[in-house]
């Protein structure tokens, strides 16, 4: 989860919400480094429907599980360009050879299990008879207060909990309810962005 895990690394305001660098309040972890204010501002929280889209942030969070979020980030354009910008039918093709070639990048994270999961996770998204986007913004809560501080963010939710199971009986691996509440708020199924945040009004 994108908040708890980057609110250490600033001052938390009563109100929850910080000064970022134009003056305009920001949740915490948004204006800690230049990559995250622009992952805050432009992209985290707002609604991605397409396949390839919820694709790619599925695998970025199972990849991200265990490491810091800004490692992830950074690479982000490796791993677009070692998993065919995240077109599920070209993974789904993948063989050895292709773990073997993923497992020798070092400017993507070299993990097998996640590497082969990734794979797994395409021919699953391929199954997929309602599609990968239908599925997961199935899962919206029918209500979603704005947090007002980190401390009101979950790490779980019932949701993100059935998420989780639902996408497990689809073949899905390395997506347990923090990945899939994780996954909910990069695609802007729910919106974390704190109530002050000037993220939130767009």
């Amino acid at each position: 989860m994108r908040p708890r895990e980057r609110s250490r690394q600033v001052t938390v305001s009563a109100s929850g919400a910080v000064p970022g660098p134009d003056g305009g309040l920001r949740c915490p972890w948004g204006v800690s480094t230049p990559d995250y204010l622009a992952y805050h501002d432009d992209e985290w929280g707002r609604p991605v429907r397409g396949e390839r889209g919820v694709f790619e942030r599925l695998t970025l969070e199972a990849f991200q599980s265990g490491l810091s979020w800004l490692t992830i980030l950074r690479k982000r354009p490796a791993f677009r360009r070692a998993f065919d910008d995240f077109d599920a039918a070209a993974i789904a093709a993948y063989d050895s050879s292709d773990v073997t070639r993923l497992l020798a990048d070092a400017s993507i994270v070299r993990n097998r299990a996640k590497i082969e999961a990734t794979i797994a996770n395409a021919h699953a998204v391929l199954a997929l008879e309602e599609g990968l986007h239908s599925l997961v913004w199935r899962h919206a809560p029918a209500r979603h207060p704005a947090p007002i501080s980190i401390a009101d963010v979950p790490a779980v939710t019932t949701e993100s909990t059935a998420l989780a199971k639902a996408l497990r009986a689809n073949g899905f691996r390395f997506v347990g309810p923090t990945t899939s509440y994780a996954l909910m708020q990069a695609v802007g199924v729910v919106n974390d962005h704190l109530l002050d945040c000037v993220a939130r009004a767009d």
